[in-house]
């Protein structure tokens, strides 16, 4: 398993892009993406999933 599956999940069931994960985080896309080859710290999991959850909805 890849690290950070949960979060590789939601993006892809809410239909999120990782560059729009990014933009709302206020990062670039290659950070992003290096955040997802390693396990996150709980703040940053949770900070890029709330960011999923408020693009899914709209909410960017």
């Amino acid at each position: 398993m890849k690290a950070n599956q949960t979060i590789r999940d939601a993006a892809k069931r809410n239909g999120v892009k990782h560059w729009q994960i990014a933009e709302y985080l206020g990062i670039s896309e290659p950070t992003i993406m290096r955040w997802l080859r390693i396990p996150l710290s709980g703040e940053k999991e949770k900070a890029v999933m709330e960011a999923i959850e408020a693009i899914a909805k709209g909410e960017s």
